[in-house]
């Protein structure tokens, strides 16, 4: 049997004999990246529908660097925030450094810029006719904000879905800003790189698998409320 098929198997051993430490990091790599995305969507969200309706001097300057955070290198940002997290660092006084904590501030800023721009984009696709039809029927302008987020619920599902897979699988800034402690800090694709680098590449493999069902069921779920009709 192929080295893939070997790991495929191990994945489905380790699952099912309940491994205790396959499920810690399992369910410490869900939690720290739905953390940060959820944090995310509340930021970004409200940015994102406020930059598409706005009109302000620099605006085409923020709208470039919203789109140059959406390809962030994960390294950087773990470089920037681990800084920012350093003993001697503006943050230092939290004593965030090598903790979950520091893992979701890490992937937040990866996942903020995504959802800012999604969500602008969603809007901007709402007519302005539409908008300008909801104030002249007097609705006041955090009414027709919500209405067009109502409006564009759907595009925006690619938001919380590019969000959530840029986090969940970035290794970068997980493995410089949580330090890839055992027990503590170590997700799966860190784990992941630890275990290639030793060799084992069955768990590694099946760590993979593990990773890519996740991923696999997220999108799953968003994309099956995407495309659902109202009967």
């Amino acid at each position: 049997m192929s080295l893939f098929g070997h790991g495929i198997l191990e994945a489905l051993r380790l699952l099912l004999a309940g491994d205790p430490e396959v499920w810690q990091i399992t369910w410490l790599s869900i939690r720290i990246s739905a953390t940060a995305t959820l944090l995310s969507l509340l930021v970004g969200v409200p940015v994102g529908a406020l930059l598409a309706l706005s009109r302000f001097p620099g605006r085409a300057f923020v709208v470039s660097l919203v789109n140059t955070g959406m390809g962030l290198p994960p390294v950087v940002v773990g470089l920037f925030v681990t800084i920012l997290l350093w003993r001697n660092g503006a943050l230092g006084f939290l004593e965030l450094l090598y903790s979950p904590s520091a893992m979701v501030a890490g992937q937040f800023v990866i996942a903020a810029p995504v959802v800012v721009g999604l969500t602008l984009a969603a809007v901007q696709q709402v007519p302005e006719a539409f908008r300008l039809q909801m104030l002249g029927l007097g609705a006041s302008r955090s009414q027709m904000i919500w209405v067009l987020l109502k409006e564009a619920r759907l595009p925006m599902l690619a938001a919380v879905m590019a969000g959530f897979g840029s986090v969940i699988s970035e290794v970068g800034a997980s493995m410089m800003l949580g330090g890839n402690i055992k027990g503590a800090t170590r997700v799966l694709t860190t784990a992941t790189v630890l275990e290639t680098g030793k060799g084992n590449f069955d768990l590694a493999i099946a760590l993979s698998v593990i990773l890519l069902l996740i991923t696999f069921l997220v999108n799953w779920a968003l994309s099956w409320i995407q495309q659902r009709r109202p009967a």
